[in-house]
């Protein structure tokens, strides 16, 4: 069996700590929001806490970096890998940690095709949801003109704004909260697209599984006539009759050992055989 490179072998083991860590990273995200209330120390702590979760995915990029064979063809395949690492460092995108966070853990992800692409389709609507509502919440709360207030009005919107129903009841003012629209809009219409490949692609596959099932029993009855016929010539062969006769069939070579020629020779009582077929009995002495 091939031995594992210790690049795989790393990730394996810190797939289930960066998965804790993230849901660490959206709790602190979320808690300042839902409770800005809070305590100064609350506030503080969260925000540590989101740097330290950060300090871990970096950590982890640079270690895989120099556990990889080719540094250059790493940063060019992991390079969503390093854009959710450098972004947090941009202050005017920290909305976009949450998302560069979720785009880590599902690159670590070791699952079968059909299982990642369901679980990325679940995972984004749910994260897009929540962490939508919390973004356009934070943003929102404060506009002078603004009515999502609260978190209730938050996840409504942004309901409303993934499945592009868009009822007008809540709506941001701000041109931040409207740039959220957007990015929920294009992404609830992504995620339906899809949705629908991926039933698609269920359908098609159940299909191409008859056809070949299908096609495996033709050629296992092609094979088989080819094996009878074969059989039939051997045993035509080996009793002295053309393979023609042979492949005629069983009742073929009954009816010619029944119904001799003209001229075949003598009867079952010792006599001549007419020309008809006949049998002419003997002369009584």
């Amino acid at each position: 069996m091939k031995q594992a490179s210790p690049q795989a072998r790393w990730e394996r083991r810190t797939q289930t700590p960066l998965l804790v860590l993230a849901l660490g990273f959206a709790v602190a995200y979320a808690v300042p929001i839902v409770l800005p209330d809070a305590s100064p120390a609350v506030h503080a702590a969260c925000k540590h806490a989101e740097w330290v979760v950060w300090a871990a995915f970096a950590a982890d990029y640079l270690m895989r970096l120099g556990l990889a064979h080719s540094k250059r063809a790493f940063v060019r395949t992991h390079w969503l890998d390093l854009a959710a690492v450098v972004l947090p460092m941009i202050q005017p995108l920290r909305l976009l940690r949450v998302v560069s966070t979720l785009m880590l853990v599902g690159r670590r992800a070791r699952m079968a095709p059909q299982i990642r692409l369901t679980t990325y389709v679940a995972g984004s609507v749910v994260g897009l949801l929540m962490f939508g509502s919390l973004a356009v919440l934070s943003v929102e709360r404060d506009a002078p003109d603004g009515n999502i207030k609260n978190l209730g009005d938050a996840l409504w919107w942004s309901v409303t704004t993934m499945t592009t129903v868009g009822y007008g009841d809540h709506s941001p003012t701000t041109g931040l909260g409207r740039l959220l629209a957007v990015g929920l809009m294009l992404s609830g219409i992504a995620l339906l697209g899809v949705v629908t490949a991926n039933i698609a692609a269920w359908f098609i596959s159940r299909f191409e599984r008859d056809d070949l099932v299908e096609l495996a029993q033709t050629a296992a009855i092609t094979e088989l006539t080819a094996e009878v016929r074969a059989l039939r010539a051997e045993v035509a062969r080996l009793g002295g009759i053309p393979a023609t006769a042979g492949a005629a069939g069983a009742t073929g070579v009954t009816e010619a050992t029944r119904e001799p020629g003209p001229g075949a020779g003598v009867g079952a009582q010792g006599g001549p055989v007419q020309a008809g077929g006949g049998a002419v009995s003997a002369p009584t002495p």
